[in-house]
């Protein structure tokens, strides 16, 4: 049979793609397919779900067609560690995020929306009663059915997660400080086991947090063990992101290489000013492990400033056993005062970041479940402790009783040549590390940290166009395939044709984060128009009211069906 010339074979594919009909055409934007190459202009043919043409469609029609002449048109972006597990179930429209082209959003630091067992469903409607803002119902009991459950009430972005190893052990063990038995590791594992069939990403740890800080090396290695059997990885929040930061680094490092995973550092930092200058130390640990076969990769957020709560400012030890226990500890004025003892002195036993934060001055509250506590919102724990009359470590102890929570803080302890040095990193990606709130309703309750509302415009901005730390085509891999490649998520992260039609189409000029830690509750801008999985969720900037977000799974899932 005689071949059809090269030319006219192209010519042929060409008039067929003309001539196919498309429910959307986005035309002459520039697109950066998400692989790090230069972007190129073109029209892209959006079917269903799907990509279906990336070229020329000038000489066809479509049912929509949106004009992205002068604007960039990038896939959906990937937040590596989100918080909206809670969020999305107040709002799934997931306004902040999704007007910064966030299509997917990664859960699972430390503690996973499930398993569940009836004591922590329980402890978790305590929480509620304690904090009645944050109320909703609780549907689920599996991690599978947890993300599930998202789906079907409507959410706008796409959603996934870990299995947190600390929920995983309270699952078992509660809040006790000790290790498990081999009974009750062997049930978490199969816990771990059951997560990773139905999708789950792998293996989630926060380990500077109690009772996170309680498990032992050996421990995380067995879960991780059954989590690479299925090809997932392992993402952790260090024992240490200061003092003891290159005992934490190669404690990850083991767990990669004894788990037979790759494995990932949550919102890599170096906390307090005197820890600065591990930066390069560090890196080096990292490059070596790659070098050996590892795979060994990072995530951050943009900001100067970590927010956790005022928990992380006391000795796990005070807080075994849960908030109850702990309150009723910090009661007790002989362990007060040892607690209060240990707080003041630096310490490689565990992370202090009142400490770190250098002054109290540099500590700043976020949010309160009690009314009466809402006026200190905003304010820093200096200027709280001076209305108190105390010393600021009593101060915090007082709120944490008063509030009955571990009262949401930030703490300013990074550096600004780290953060630009740390984005230019190759295997570097993007979290917010925080929920996706609205700017109305029960979000303004209280405040949160900046990056809730500019992450991901705040690298775009600042760090790309104002200060050129990296290419803009550099940027947007770091934010979709790189992320996908790292959690093996298929026909996500790249502008390919057969790809699901996730899609950010911004203005580089005009893309800019507002929010601050004074008014955080601003929304960025710049972001025109975003699609998750077909379905045009912003419109010229605003929100279009549509939840068209699904369940994405982990590599165990195929395996599993």
């Amino acid at each position: 049979m005689k071949r059809l010339p090269l030319i006219l074979l192209v010519i042929i594919i060409f008039n067929s793609c003309q001539k196919q009909k498309y429910q959307i055409i986005i035309r002459g934007g520039t697109v950066y397919d998400g692989t790090g190459s230069p972007g190129v202009v073109a029209d892209i043919g959006i079917n269903a779900d799907t990509i279906v043409f990336i070229g020329d469609l000038s000489q066809t029609v479509a049912e929509t067609e949106i004009d992205a002449s002068n604007l960039a048109v990038a896939p959906g972006f990937i937040n590596m560690l989100s918080w909206a597990t809670e969020s999305l179930i107040l709002d799934g429209k997931s306004q902040a995020d999704i007007r910064q082209g966030v299509t997917l959003e990664v859960f699972g630091e430390g503690s996973s929306m499930g398993p569940l067992n009836d004591q922590m469903k329980e402890d978790i409607q305590a929480e509620m009663k304690r904090n009645p803002d944050w109320k909703y119902e609780v549907d689920w009991t599996t991690l599978d059915e947890y993300l599930r459950s998202l789906e079907r009430r409507g959410v706008a972005p796409n959603v996934a997660s870990f299995i947190g190893a600390t929920s995983v052990r309270i699952h078992e063990l509660g809040y006790a400080n000790r290790l498990p038995t081999p009974e009750e590791l062997e049930r978490m594992k199969a816990l771990v086991k059951t997560a990773m069939e139905e999708g789950a990403l792998g293996v989630g740890s926060s380990l500077i947090y109690a009772p996170a800080n309680y498990s032992s090396t050996e421990e995380l290695i067995e879960l991780c063990k059954v989590a690479g059997e299925y090809g997932g990885m392992y993402i952790t929040h260090m024992r240490s992101e200061g003092n003891n930061i290159f005992g934490a680094v190669d404690e990850t490092i083991r767990i990669a290489r004894e788990g037979k995973l790759p494995a990932e550092i949550y919102h890599l930092k170096m906390a307090g000013k005197e820890n600065w200058w591990k930066l390069d130390s560090v890196l080096a640990k990292i490059d070596a492990a790659n070098a050996v076969g590892l795979k060994i990769t990072a995530d951050m957020y943009t900001y100067p400033a970590g927010a956790t709560g005022l928990d992380a400012s006391m000795p796990p030890w005070v807080q075994e056993g849960g908030i109850k226990q702990w309150i009723k500890r910090l009661q007790d004025p002989k362990v007060r005062k040892k607690a209060l003892d240990e707080m003041h002195k630096p310490s490689d036993k565990w992370e202090n970041l009142l400490l770190m934060a250098g002054s109290p001055d540099r500590v700043l509250l976020l949010g309160f479940a009690n009314d009466s506590l809402k006026r200190f919102t905003g304010k820093t724990l200096a200027e709280v402790a001076k209305i108190y009359g105390k010393s600021p470590e009593e101060t915090a102890m007082d709120l944490v009783i008063a509030d009955s929570t571990r009262v949401g803080t930030a703490y300013f302890m990074m550096s600004e040549e780290n953060i630009k040095q740390q984005i230019a990193l190759p295997y570097l990606s993007f979290g917010s590390d925080a929920e996706s709130p609205a700017t109305e309703g029960v979000f303004l309750k209280s405040s949160t940290h900046p990056r809730a509302y500019g992450n991901f415009s705040r690298l775009l901005g600042k760090y790309v166009r104002d200060e050129k730390v990296i290419p803009l085509e550099e940027a947007i891999r770091k934010l979709t395939s790189l992320p996908a490649s790292n959690l093996k998520i298929k026909k996500r992260g790249q502008l390919t044709p057969g790809y699901y039609a996730d899609l950010a189409i911004f203005d580089p000029i005009k893309i800019q984060d507002h929010a601050t830690f004074e008014d955080p509750h601003q929304y960025s801008t710049g972001m025109v128009h975003v699609f998750v999985n077909g379905t045009q969720v912003l419109q010229d900037g605003e929100h279009t009211g549509a939840t068209p977000g699904r369940v994405v799974r982990g590599p165990g899932w195929k395996l599993n069906k």
